[in-house]
Parts: C-alpha cells; structure tokens; sequence
C-alpha cells in the first residue's frame, strides 16, 4: 500500500465527537464527490460517485449518524486486467435534496450541478480541519517521502480551489494552486509544511513515520554535503600541492633552488620532499615554526617567481 493510502486509511478512522464537525467532514466528501440534477420527471437528485472504499462507507457511516436520509447505494465492479469498483450513492427526492443541502450548507456552483460549500459549515477551527480531511480522504494525494514531498488536492472547479487555498492560509500553511490540465491544484512541497498539514488533518500516525523519515534523510543528507565539502577542500589542496611541486620543479631544472631566498629555498625542498604534505605539516618542520599564511606565503612567492621564469 502507497504512503497516500495509508494515510487515506488512517484518516478513514478519525471520529470526531462534535456534530458540526461531523457536518464539514461529510460536506467536504459530497462536494468532491457529488452533483446535484433533476431526472427526467422533474425530481432532484444529489449522486455521488467514487472509487474509494473509504469514501463510500464515510459518506454512509455519517450520513446514518447526522440525518435519517435514505441512501440508495450501488456498486459496480469493472473486469478487466485492472479490476476496480465504482460506488454510488443516491439522494432522491425534493425534501430530501432540500434537507442535505441544508444539513451540509451546500450550494450550486456550475451549470452541471458541481457543488460548493458555503463558509458557514467550517465556522470553528475543529470544523475547518474537518473540512480539509473530507477534501483530502476524496480528492487528495501526498507522496512518498522516502522520494519528495509533495502533498496536493485536486479540484475542477476554480472557486473551490480557492476556497481550499484560504482554509490552508488561515493555519499558516503556504499552499499554492496551478491550472493541471483541467484541474485546479491546491498543492505543498515543502517537508515542514507537509508535515503540519498531516498533523491539521489529524493523520498523527502517518505523520510521526513522515517525521522520521525527514529526519534520517535529513541526517543523510547533512553527512552527504560535509562529505562532499571535505572532498572538494581535499581536492584543492592536492591540486594546489600538484602545482606548488610542478613550480619548483622548473625552478630547480631551469635555474636551481639556489636562486631562490634562503627561507623560499627551504620550503622548496620540504614540499620536493613531502609532496603529499599539508600547510600546517609543511610549517611545523621548519626551524622556527611557521604558521600556515606563512607557508602559503611563501610557496605563492616561489610560484610567481616560477611564472616570471615562464614568461622568459
């Protein structure tokens, strides 16, 4: 199972206690799922339609506990290489259209009968993350951390991706929204930020193992740069070094170290000696001690004068 269903699952299992927060969760799942329309006998239905088990039996589960509605379920099994189910759920009837949408303070938002919640229904912030988890448990997907983090709820209609967009913003989550194709993205990568969403939504479980996930990539990552920082300084100074021992060496077959200064002269034959030495080691052999600016004092004057030797 992917990290997105697990927390689909766990999510699935939230029970909230108060009814107005059963009434925002179970708004969130009609809006993504649902459409209002009127059957050929002049009747209003509201259908919602899924391939969630989860969803499906959510929508039941708080349907049964909120109103005494009658759902008329159905399920449709396709064959098939990729065999999956298709659930449905059906609100018939004038009142009881009227009473749902009433309930769950819905309201039309396109001509094909998509709907939209009205702010009214997440009016506490126990409500609000509701709401999200609803939206999430429908329409929503997170991505493996172990690969990236990315968290984003698809949405067709433009007002509601706004609406989401907001509701994230009011718990200082920085979501964004892209046009995808035909869908409004509400989406988050950043690792914290997709962490406090799960931690909104109420997944404690899936986000202690999202945590420890960061934290060990985090580590590893850390360890990575310091290596490759060492690696990268390790490769300068040998590459420096290198040079350092190619500029005395030309010196020495041109015109001899004896050219060269007393001191220049003494940390020419300990680097033709030791090419393989630091700075810092360099300096300690010598009589007295030099200091590593010292040292490199030195070899930057022997490497000049190299260079002025080239130039003839």
């Amino acid at each position: 199972m992917s990290f997105s269903m697990d927390v689909k699952e766990e999510l699935f299992g939230v029970n909230v206690a108060a009814r107005h927060c059963k009434i925002a969760e179970l708004s969130a799942l009609v809006v993504q799922c649902g459409k209002i329309y009127v059957d050929k006998s002049g009747h209003f239905h509201i259908k919602l339609q899924t391939e969630s088990g989860y969803v499906a039996r959510k929508c039941n589960i708080l349907f049964r506990r909120l109103c005494k509605i009658p759902l008329f379920v159905s399920v449709r099994t396709s064959k098939g290489k990729q065999s999956y189910a298709q659930y449905a759920i059906d609100i018939c009837g004038d009142e009881n259209v009227r009473k749902t949408v009433e309930l769950l303070k819905l309201k039309i938002s396109g001509k094909d009968g998509t709907l939209k919640a009205d702010g009214m229904v997440w009016m506490q912030a126990c409500c609000k993350r509701a709401f999200l988890r609803g939206t999430f448990l429908a329409s929503g997907s997170i991505s493996n951390p172990q690969k990236s983090y990315h968290f984003e709820i698809c949405e067709t209609d433009q007002g509601r991706a706004e609406q989401l967009t907001e509701l994230m913003h009011s718990f200082d989550v920085d979501a964004k929204t892209i046009l995808r194709k035909n869908y409004y993205v509400v989406y988050i990568n950043e690792g914290e930020q997709v962490s406090e969403m799960l931690n909104i939504l109420e997944a404690h479980r899936a986000l202690m193992e999202f945590e420890n996930i960061r934290i060990v990539k985090d580590v590893r990552n850390s360890v990575n740069r310091k290596f490759n920082c060492e690696m990268a300084n390790l490769s300068k100074t040998v590459n420096a070094a290198r040079k350092q021992y190619e500029d005395i060496v030309y010196i020495r077959d041109s015109v001899g170290l004896h050219e060269l200064s007393e001191g220049l002269e003494e940390i020419a034959q300990l680097r033709l000696e030791y090419p393989e030495a630091s700075l810092v080691e360099l300096g300690e052999m010598l009589s007295p001690r030099l200091g590593k600016s010292g040292v490199n004092h030195r070899l930057k004057k022997i490497s000049e004068y190299a260079e002025s030797l080239r130039g003839k």
